[in-house]
């Protein structure tokens, strides 16, 4: 039988189809009616710690504070994923997935921040879908 465009479209539709039935497999250790919702944060820096001259003491201290609140979200099972990427400071920014009973709640937490609260990280907050995920 020739692949036709119909055929082909049909294909990549039960693919994606098949994509999504895998990824909430993958969620299946979990009841999907538990599940909280997921929101992510992107911070980014302030542009005065865009270069490494603009750096203090106390922005250093507060960054130790920030990865020290991450790491305890982490470890209580509300933060999935925290990384960053790794650029200059005027392109680089910072991201969280992680779970919160609604909007309001995923707001609050990120800008509990301590980079944020400390005003050398700007935050900005948004609901998210996990869709594929490696299995670890």
């Amino acid at each position: 039988m020739p692949l036709t465009l119909p055929r082909l479209a049909f294909l990549v539709l039960l693919l994606l189809g098949l994509a999504t039935l895998s990824a909430r497999a993958a969620d299946a250790d979990e009841p999907a009616a538990e599940q909280k919702p997921r929101f992510i944060y992107l911070l980014k820096l302030v542009e005065r710690l865009h270069t490494d001259a603009g750096w203090t003491k106390d922005d250093e201290e507060t960054i130790g504070r920030h990865f020290r609140h991450l790491k305890a979200a982490t470890e209580a099972g509300h933060a999935i994923v925290v990384g960053r990427t790794l650029e200059p400071g005027d392109k680089t920014f910072g991201l969280v997935i992680f779970e919160a009973d609604n909007a309001e709640q995923a707001k609050k937490f990120a800008e509990s921040d301590p980079a944020v609260v400390g005003g050398i990280m700007t935050v900005e907050v948004r609901p998210f879908a996990l869709v594929l995920m490696k299995k670890m």
